[in-house]
């Protein structure tokens, strides 16, 4: 761990210190000793993209390519942070595109998604943003992105729905015309 990071984790690890003791908790007792560090390390760990660039992780791997169909990578989970509560919501992230004479590296597809899930996020951001940076970066017709996830801000707190999950949708260009291309993606995707 370099000396900005260390410095950065005693700080965090210190509020978080405080946190326990102002919820009523003795962080000196065995079982909290290490607690704010370990808290701190885990914080620093699920919000590291802030730190990185989708953009140019996914500019990293295009290639050629002179097919014309739908490209789909189904399944990606995810974890993130709520940031209205600060706490988890997961799920899984399906992305199609309609190449333009190139392809994105599949695995980039993934560390694109890991990107925005690794910051403080709502569900209508993280989809929209995904979908935007692809759009970007890569020569397409089209780039549709579906995320089914669930948040437990709204299963442990609040209304306390067990089986509640929330689904988004975020599509561009042939996409946002084509009524019958959004039901191939979504049939292709196993989404209906």
């Amino acid at each position: 761990m370099n000396a900005d990071k260390e410095n950065l984790t005693k700080k965090i690890a210190f509020h978080y210190k405080e946190i326990l003791k102002l919820i009523g908790e003795e962080p000196e007792r065995e079982g909290l000793l290490k607690t704010p560090e370990r808290a701190a390390k885990a914080l620093l760990a699920i919000t590291e993209g802030y730190e990185e660039d989708a953009e140019e992780i996914g500019g990293k791997a295009i290639f050629q390519y002179n097919g014309s169909g739908m490209v789909i990578v189904k399944d990606i989970e995810f974890y993130s942070m709520c940031e209205h509560h600060i706490l988890p919501f997961f799920g899984k992230v399906c992305i199609g595109y309609l190449p333009q004479g190139k392809i994105i590296g599949l695995s980039k597809l993934a560390r694109i998604v890991n990107v925005y899930a690794k910051r403080l996020q709502v569900q209508e951001r993280f989809t929209s943003q995904i979908c935007e940076v692809i759009s970007k970066i890569l020569p397409n017709d089209g780039v549709i992105v579906a995320v089914d996830a669930a948040h437990l801000c709204m299963k442990m707190r609040g209304v306390e729905k067990q089986d509640s999950s929330t689904v988004t949708y975020e599509f561009t260009g042939n996409f946002k015309n084509d009524p019958e291309l959004r039901k191939e993606f979504m049939t292709l995707a196993g989404l209906r």
